[in-house]
Order: C-alpha cells, then sequence, then structure tokens
C-alpha cells in the first residue's frame, strides 16, 4: 500500500496544476490600463489636429516666397527670420499692437467691474425683476452685433467717440458684458453665504461685502471673464473695422487686414505678421490656462 501511496503522490506531483483564474483586481487594472491607453490615443490626435495649423502657419512664416511655392509642407531650407523684421515695419504690426492693449485692457477693466456688480445684485441681493434682467441678458448675449452697426455708427458720430479708441472700448464692453455676468452670477451663487452673513453683523455694508468678502471668493471666476473678454476684444474684427479708420488707432486685427490686402501675392510676410499677431494672445493663454480651467470648473455653468 506504501508503494501504491508514493506512485500516487509522484503522479499528482507530475501533473501541472491548472492555472488560477485572475483576480478582479487585475482584471480591473488590465482594463483600466487599455482605457488609459485609448484615451491618450485621441488626446494625441487631437493635439496633433490643433497643433498642424499651427506648424504650417510657422513654417510659412519663415520661407520665401519661392520656397513657399515649392516646399509648402517641409520644414524651411533657409530659416529667414527676417520676414518678421519685415512685416513689423511694413505692416505698422506694432502701433497696432499697442492699440489692441490699449482697447484690450480698457475693455477688460469696465467689462470686470461692471459685470462683476451686475452678477453680486443679481445672485445675492433681492432685486425686482431680477428674472427678467437675467433674460434680457440671454438675449442680449445671443443677438448678432451686425443688428446694431448702423445706429451704433450715428450714434457714436453724434457724440464724438467715432474713430477713437474709447467708443471701440465702450461698445466692446457693451457686446461682452451680458455673457460676463452670466458667468460670474453663476459663480457666485455656489459661493456660501456664511463669511456674507458674518460681516453684514460686523456692520459693513453691501460694497463693503462685496469688495472684501465675495469678490476675493469669487476670483477665479473674474480672471476666467478676463481672459476670455482679452481673447474676444483682441480677436474682433468687424467693430474694428467699422469704428476706427485713421491708421495711428487701428488694432492688429486691422493693421492685419490692411497688410494683408497690400500683400496678397506675399504669403509668407503675411504668415510672419499672423504669427506676431498670435503670438502675444497665446502666450497669455498657456500662462491663464489653469486659472481659466478653474474658473469654468467652479463656475457652476452646468447647473445653475
Amino acid at each position: 500500500m506504501g508503494h501504491l501511496m508514493s506512485t500516487d503522490t509522484l503522479h499528482a506531483a507530475a501533473v501541472p496544476s491548472a492555472p488560477a483564474p485572475e483576480s478582479g483586481p487585475a482584471r480591473a487594472k488590465t482594463h483600466v490600463s487599455g482605457a488609459a491607453v485609448a484615451r491618450y490615443v485621441v488626446l494625441v490626435i487631437l493635439a496633433l489636429i490643433c497643433l498642424t495649423p499651427l506648424y504650417l502657419f510657422l513654417t510659412e512664416s519663415l520661407k520665401s516666397q519661392a520656397e513657399l511655392a515649392a516646399n509648402p509642407i517641409g520644414l524651411p531650407r533657409e530659416w529667414r527670420w527676417s520676414n518678421f523684421a519685415e512685416a513689423w515695419t511694413t505692416g505698422r504690426i506694432g502701433s497696432g499692437l499697442l492699440n489692441s492693449l490699449i482697447i484690450v485692457t480698457g475693455t477688460v477693466l469696465l467689462v470686470v467691474v461692471v459685470s462683476s456688480l451686475a452678477a453680486y445684485a443679481m445672485a445675492r441681493l433681492q432685486v425686482a425683476g431680477s428674472s427678467g434682467v437675467f433674460v434680457y441678458l440671454l438675449v442680449a448675449a445671443s443677438l448678432p452685433i451686425q443688428l446694431f452697426l448702423v445706429p451704433l455708427f450715428y450714434l457714436m458720430a453724434q457724440v464724438h467717440l467715432y474713430d477713437t479708441h474709447l467708443g471701440l472700448i465702450l461698445i466692446h464692453a457693451a457686446v461682452f458684458s451680458p455673457f460676463a455676468t452670466l458667468l460670474l452670477r453663476s459663480f457666485m451663487i455656489d459661493i456660501p453665504k456664511d463669511f456674507e452673513e458674518a460681516a453684514r453683523i460686523d456692520g459693513a455694508n453691501e460694497l463693503t461685502v462685496f469688495a472684501r468678502i465675495l469678490l476675493p471668493m469669487a476670483w477665479p471666476g473674474v480672471m476666467t471673464v478676463a481672459l476670455t473678454v482679452a481673447l474676444q476684444s483682441y480677436n474682433e474684427f468687424l467693430l474694428a473695422v467699422t469704428f476706427i479708420q485713421s491708421d495711428e488707432f487701428l488694432p492688429v486685427s486691422s493693421a492685419m487686414f490692411n497688410f494683408k490686402q497690400g500683400f496678397t501675392q506675399d504669403y509668407s510676410l503675411i504668415s510672419a505678421a499672423g504669427v506676431i499677431m498670435a503670438a502675444p494672445m497665446i502666450i497669455g493663454f498657456l500662462l491663464m490656462q489653469r486659472k481659466f480651467m478653474d474658473g469654468l470648473t467652479s463656475s457652476g455653468l452646468g447647473g445653475n
């Protein structure tokens, strides 16, 4: 019997055991890894779609006209950095950037002040007819500006603000304030009221509560509004070309248009001027993109 038992034991040891079934966490880990890979593949594809036009735009600006016609996609054989200097001088890009800086700064400051005060009143104060104001802002934000070009033209001419920076700043502020107010209102609604009530108990008035309590807490939303308005004001073309005619007051978008009209065949210089025009906003957005995304995420646009 001992002999049989030892034989059976050896036979059982010789037979390989079946692999244990994969545990649940391991399967989940494999599944998560596959999903992560697919997600990264999609993100890489989207990044290539976004970066390819920028690559073509930049390489075109560094080629000669002849090389651009012969080699429109590849890297430049000779890197012509002089295209930027020529575009800067010939297209008056420097003065255009300065004018755009004045217009964008004035617009952002005016929109932030107006929209933050209006959003505070709609979110915190019991204002009569606030629901009607909310509907009005929605309608105003959705109407195309082309409907108001003719009356605005006559109005700016009558008040002697046509062909001035101040006139264009006021128009930009009126156009961009409704959306900015709705965005800030959505952000302020989600801020707890405990600090405001404590400040009122200590004797603070509404302006103090707004400036010292609510505004610092709503700062990410304010930065989001400032960046959004700056991008819109900087890239706006229709109002600029309608209400600014003097060359010394032209923003960079109008200066770029005039330069393109005069150099319709020299696409290298046009691309160089376009790169100069786009660079400030690209750099600004890259520096502030985290605050921009945090402000949009915290604004409560999906639920309010």
